[in-house]
């Protein structure tokens, strides 16, 4: 989960390397680290626990000078965070450093082995046996030649990589490979680069290169960029894709968090995906890379997925199964992978993955293709693993997400779902052209709608203060809206530290209601639906053991607003099925408001990490 970067060419490393960090800094933020290769030919390196800010501090101080540089922020796996244990790691020369993403799992047995035979670490770290093994194989077989030394310490490991290797006696080179973690690579006038994702590279390029498990890079000074395999081979034509979104979307642009901006980038961003997406036999997508009649053919589906993936994957499972008449199967993917799932020839499996990257989920997807499932991938990052290895990607278009906890992502994966469900309908004979034409256009109202929600900002910030001294809330919803209720829990929990527990509505009787007291917080999603008179029973049965019930209902619901001390409004939705999207836009508005108050930091909450690269 953490994020790499590497620079060599004409200018000094340490700008892009540190910018990169501060791009990358959503995927950990417990210590940070930069290592350049300086004029006189040593290695100069500056490291900390904590932020990368603490780390840019520092840097003033020390002037890291250098053409040719790699850095690395944590979230820390093996070893505390702390500034032993920040990256890089050098070896015992002092003269190779790396930087590491991902989990060496045989790193015990490689730390005995390398003390065995001289060799001195001084971490906690999995990751710094990776510098010693490549100072053996640079003394030994690979006899001075970058990629091959890195080449043969990566046979050693077990687990999974991103690494960049410097070199004080290799100047104007950095090597760097891959194995189930992501990297990718570039080639520009002024140098050569890599980094963790893309979001680094989009202010020096438009063009980048994705390695392979396996493959290993070469960045040379001159800018130029060599492709290997993993015996070391030349690479012809490596993958390659463009950025297509430009470099200040990643900026904060005048809002006070990222968070606050990628909430109010939704219907944008749903915009972009709904665009040119109806045509005149149905819903266009053929991203999917099936035919009609395979379509026709698919007897269950399989939606793996972890966290706030987790929750599009409930509501893609309501769509599917209502529109398409499609059995659905929902599946964390860290369970799906300890099970036996049933599939058969015509079972389709779709991942839904906002990085693209999600450790489980990559494993669950490999290991359903492998029983003869076809693969398709719901995912927010271009030329992202899953992207890659996948039959077919929908790109759900929200451009970069900084903020760890996914806003605009999740609402935008709802709607590619839609369609989805929509493309299947029609193949299965469950809906005709009419009925998909006026199913998309409910979908085309949601951006205004979602525009008129945010315009409502002021009532979430009004009901924040309700949780200032709360200690626990609960979430409750009915129907697809108990889905609602685990997403705002989960925003809840994520940027605010609050504990809150989400439940179906009709089960708070069953346990959750001993937590009911005078003064505790309950959320409630009650919008027009068939089920919110059921729901606003259990409201009553809230107010009348003293909770202060907080309700999200639609526009001009008296008998509502007549229970509730505060109430956030929806405009009524066209469909009840997409009620979700509206009411979670309130949910993610109150988390952040509600953190805020707390003190937290909204975009880069404790212990969290955006892309889960590790099992």
């Amino acid at each position: 989960m953490c994020g790499i970067v590497a620079y060599t060419g004409k200018n000094q490393a340490e700008e892009f390397l540190l910018k990169g960090l501060q791009a990358l800094e959503y995927r950990g933020y417990d210590s940070a680290g930069i290592e350049v290769v300086s004029p006189s030919g040593n290695l100069h390196g500056v490291k900390c626990a904590g932020r990368v800010q603490t780390l840019v501090d520092r840097c003033k101080t020390a002037n890291p000078v250098g053409t040719t540089g790699i850095a690395h922020t944590r979230w820390a796996t093996h070893g505390a965070p702390s500034d032993r244990n920040a990256h890089p790691h050098l070896d015992c020369s002092g003269r190779i450093a790396i930087v590491h993403n991902g989990i060496i799992e045989n790193y015990a047995e490689l730390r005995s082995y390398l003390a065995r035979n001289g060799h001195t670490l001084v971490s906690d770290s999995d990751s710094e046996v990776i510098a010693h093994l490549v100072e053996d194989a640079w003394k030994g077989p690979a006899r001075g030649d970058l990629v091959r030394a890195l080449s043969n310490a990566a046979e050693r490991l077990t687990g999974s990589y991103a690494i960049a290797v410097i070199c004080a006696d290799a100047p104007d080179q950095v090597a760097v490979t891959r194995k189930g973690a992501p990297l990718v690579v570039a080639s520009a006038e002024d140098g050569a680069y890599a980094a963790s994702d893309v979001t680094p590279l989009a202010s020096v390029t438009s063009h980048v290169i994705t390695l392979d498990d396996g493959q290993l890079a070469l960045l040379e000074g001159s800018g130029g960029v060599q492709v290997f395999d993993a015996d070391c081979n030349p690479v012809e034509h490596p993958d390659t894709f463009d950025i297509d979104w430009d470099a200040s979307a990643a900026t904060l642009g005048g809002y006070p968090d990222f968070m606050a901006k990628e909430i109010s980038e939704q219907p944008e961003a749903i915009e972009r995906l709904l665009k040119d997406r109806l045509g005149e036999h149905g819903i266009n997508l053929d991203e999917l890379s099936m035919s009609n009649e395979e379509l026709a053919a698919i007897d269950r589906i399989y939606l793996v997925a972890c966290g706030t993936s987790y929750h599009v994957g409930l509501i893609a499972r309501e769509l599917v199964e209502q529109w398409a008449k499609i059995p659905v199967f929902c599946e964390y993917a860290s369970e799906l992978n300890y099970k036996e799932p049933l599939v058969t020839t015509h079972t389709l499996c779709v991942i839904i993955t906002q990085s693209g990257e999600t450790a489980d989920t990559l494993t669950a997807a490999r290991r359903m293709r492998a029983m003869g499932c076809k693969v398709f991938a719901i995912t927010n990052v271009l030329g992202s693993t899953a992207a890659r290895e996948s039959d077919g990607t929908l790109y759900v278009q929200a451009g970069p997400e900084i903020c760890v906890c996914s806003t605009k992502a999740y609402t935008a994966q709802i709607v590619a779902s839609a369609l989805l469900a929509l493309r299947l309908s029609l193949a299965k004979g469950q809906m005709d052209q009419a009925e998909v034409e006026r199913h998309f256009h409910d979908l085309e109202q949601l951006p205004g709608l979602i525009r008129e929600v945010l315009k409502r900002d002021w009532q979430d910030q009004r009901a924040a203060s309700l949780f200032r001294n709360a200690r626990s809330a609960l979430f409750l919803g009915r129907g697809v809206n108990s889905t609602t209720a685990y997403e705002g829990a989960l925003k809840l929990k994520e940027v605010s530290y609050l504990h809150a527990e989400a439940y179906p509505a009709g089960e708070m009787k069953h346990g959750p209601i001993a937590l009911l007291e005078p003064g505790f917080p309950v959320v409630a999603i009650v919008p027009a639906d068939h089920v919110h008179d059921k729901t606003v029973s259990n409201i009553q049965e809230v107010i009348a053991r003293g909770a202060t019930c907080i309700a999200v209902a639609t526009d001009g619901d008296e008998q509502v607003a007549s229970l509730c001390e505060h109430v956030l409004w929806i405009p009524a939705a066209p469909d009840e099925r997409l009620a979700p999207i509206l009411a979670v836009v309130h949910l993610q508005l109150l988390a952040r408001y509600v953190a805020r108050a707390r003190g937290c930091d909204v975009d880069k909450p404790r212990n969290l990490a955006k892309s889960v690269t590790v099992e």
